[in-house]
């Protein structure tokens, strides 16, 4: 196999009928067939090699839209594909209509630690993989020892700190083997920007959720509180990144980061951009006003923050695209894309030494809305999300791909 493909797909809420997921909600059958035919078609149409899915809560509602997409692609396939006496049967064109069944796939679920009872349900992870898994898939929720942020005065001295003793949702990891190489696949889904509220002791509800009596102040420290948690799990993740490279694995780190790419957690998770040049800079240790950086000890610095670099798959794309937006949810009338494909450098088209290229991005984002049109509440059963996935070739002999 040469080409293989990679995706990401929130699939919002998916549950088995009947099942309270959050207070007050939960699908009739009507409604759980609905979306479960949606996702089908869906996952038809990405016909992806490796599928990331968040917002999962029951492992066998997964199963069965696998089951339900490998019914209709196996159903396109007898429509669309010739018999082996049509003398056209090999032609490429009936070879991009072709579907491949998962059933020989392999597929793992990581339940949400968090996860409680009907009503105070916590999704989980999912990866779907046609090529398997090399070892055991890993999941980082639970933090031990706990992540310790200090902080100091800017004058100095303590400024106190936080604690993180746990994830808000896993991050699942895991190895895939292709052609001999191991990538590493990091699916994960951060804490969201709604805004984190606690509800005292004895209390029914935060007093911020009472809308009547709104709190603007104490509704922003709830947004601060989560824009905090996520990036501390942007963070745990980095490490987690970093470590896997310096083993020599290709890394791939995909799903819902609930932020866009120059955000700042999103820029913990892919690292620092390095500077042209850092001959410029004053050195660390300068002794005097004219003490810089050599060339040697720049070109250095380059290539040690270029190592552990990761780069978004749909920046790649629009570099060398004429397509002039992509976007995986709406809200309030902001498009933006929070659903991300971010690669080591093992994938990067200006490196010599590349394991792979990625040669297409795609994007299924037809049915978002941002709640102004008429079919806005048809999102309750479809994803608020759009699907993306990036498609690779593998690279050949002298630097080719192939």
């Amino acid at each position: 196999m040469t080409d293989f493909t990679i995706a990401t797909f929130n699939v919002k809420n998916l549950i088995g009928p009947g099942r309270e997921y959050y207070k007050f909600e939960q699908y009739t059958d009507e409604e759980y067939a609905w979306k479960e035919a949606w996702m089908a078609e869906q996952l038809v149409t990405l016909d992806a090699d490796i599928v990331a899915f968040q917002e999962v809560f029951e492992e066998e509602a997964l199963r069965q839209v696998v089951d339900a997409a490998d019914k209709i692609g196996k159903a396109s396939n007898e429509a669309a594909l010739p018999d082996r006496s049509k003398s056209y049967r090999k032609k490429a064109i009936f070879r991009k209509l072709s579907y491949t069944p998962y059933k020989d796939a392999s597929l793992t679920f990581a339940p949400n630690a968090n996860d409680g009872p009907p009503g105070k349900r916590r999704p989980g992870l999912a990866v779907l993989s046609r090529l398997g898994f090399a070892g055991q898939p890993e999941i980082i929720q639970d933090l031990n020892p706990p992540l310790e942020i200090p902080f100091q005065e800017l004058g100095g001295g303590a400024a106190g700190g936080i604690t993180l003793t746990r994830l808000s949702r896993p991050i699942l990891k895991v190895r895939i083997q292709v052609k001999g190489q191991v990538i590493t696949l990091f699916n994960v889904h951060l804490k969201s920007k709604l805004g984190e509220h606690i509800t005292l002791s004895g209390a029914d509800f935060a007093p911020e959720a009472d809308l009547v009596h709104y709190d603007p102040v104490g509704r922003a420290m709830g947004s601060l509180r989560a824009g905090l948690r996520r990036m501390a799990e942007a963070w745990v993740l980095r490490r987690e990144v970093v470590a896997e490279i310096k083993l020599g694995n290709p890394v791939v780190v995909l799903g819902d980061l609930n932020d866009g790419e120059h955000a700042v957690s999103s820029e913990i998770i892919s690292g620092e951009k390095p500077f042209r040049n850092y001959a410029w800079m004053r050195r660390h240790d300068a002794k005097t006003r004219d003490d810089r950086y050599s060339n040697e000890d720049a070109e250095a610095i380059c290539d040690a923050v270029e190592a552990v670099k990761l780069t978004s798959a749909e920046a790649m794309f629009v570099r060398k695209s004429l397509r002039d937006m992509v976007y995986t949810s709406a809200f309030g009338g902001v498009f933006e894309s929070i659903d991300q494909i971010l690669l080591s450098r093992h994938f990067h088209p200006d490196n010599a030494e590349k394991f792979a290229e990625m040669l297409y991005f795609s994007t299924l984002n037809d049915h978002i809305t941002d709640g102004s049109h008429p079919e806005a509440p048809y999102n309750k059963l479809a994803s608020d999300h759009g699907q993306i996935m990036a498609h690779f070739r593998l690279r050949g002999r002298g630097g080719k791909t192939r």
